[in-house]
């Protein structure tokens, strides 16, 4: 009996140990990526500034760095949203919102690729952005003024700040972007990429999100990091709780039981003295 017993405790720790191993640390989660004002690890930051306070409790951003996101020109990149004149409030929150999501979020780890550039060694790419945050930023946009499709390059710096390149015009953003789709895209060279997943789908990334509700898009990250790690070849079949599944359900551990009692049997298991034997 007292050594059915101990075989029992020794298949459990074997099962237990597999769990641990499944749900150890994912690179991909919980991660800042290697930028310029990013932390390196992901905390919590008390006073975040206005648009970026959602994200106080897990942070990737500095206080400093979430205030400085809201200037008209921030010290951040030196980059001036009002280059072809002022840009209206409803439109500017977007960019507020975008630069918010892009210094301070923990849940961008799928979509973070390496580049080779002077002032980060990170950059995010073809971020899955849902439908309603794509669409109702070109919904406010789409009557500011803009003379540049891809504002990550081709900017005249000589002032110091981005300057319209000479010989460009200044249109409405419906012009320069004729689709949500345009401007989720093009505008910061693919870091976003047009999805039709809605919010709460657990599919696509918010650009904000109401602080009072948990952070939607730790799910989100959670789904495509697993994605990412699995065959494409299964991607349609599975879903991600399938790999935790054992670990999350008791019974599944007690089935499985006799089945390790008969793979282990006592006196087996090469631990030792100094181990569990």
């Amino acid at each position: 009996g007292l050594a059915m017993g101990m075989g029992v405790g020794q298949a459990m720790l074997v099962l237990l140990a597999a769990c641990a191993v499944t749900l150890a640390k994912d690179p991909l989660l919980n991660v800042c990526m290697d930028a310029k004002h990013h932390k390196t690890k992901p905390g919590p930051e008390g006073k975040l500034h206005d648009q970026c306070s959602p994200w106080k409790d897990n942070a990737c951003c500095t206080a400093n760095t979430s205030s400085e996101a809201h200037k008209d020109q921030s010290n951040l990149y030196n980059f001036n949203w009002n280059h072809c004149g002022v840009m209206p409030p409803k439109c500017k929150r977007h960019f507020i919102q975008d630069t918010c999501l892009y210094e301070c979020s923990p849940n961008l780890g799928p979509w973070i690729d390496q580049v080779d550039s002077s002032w980060r060694r990170e950059r995010i790419l073809h971020v899955p952005l849902c439908k309603e945050d794509c669409e109702g930023w070109w919904e406010d946009c789409k009557d500011s003024l803009t003379c540049k499709e891809n504002w990550h390059k081709g900017w005249n710096w000589a002032t110091g700040t981005n300057r319209c390149p000479w010989g460009s015009m200044c249109r409405p953003f419906s012009e320069v972007f004729p689709r949500p789709k345009d401007l989720c895209e093009k505008i910061w060279s693919n870091s976003y990429k047009y999805t039709t997943e809605r919010r709460g789908s657990g599919r696509c990334i918010q650009m904000w999100f109401d602080p009072a509700h948990r952070n939607p898009n730790v799910v989100v990250a959670k789904f495509y990091a697993w994605q990412k790690r699995s065959s494409p070849a299964r991607l349609e079949k599975v879903t991600p709780e399938a790999d935790t599944a054992m670990c999350a359900r008791p019974w599944a551990v007690l089935v499985l039981l006799p089945l390790a009692l008969v793979v282990f049997p006592e006196g087996s298991w090469g631990w030792g003295s100094h181990g569990w034997g």
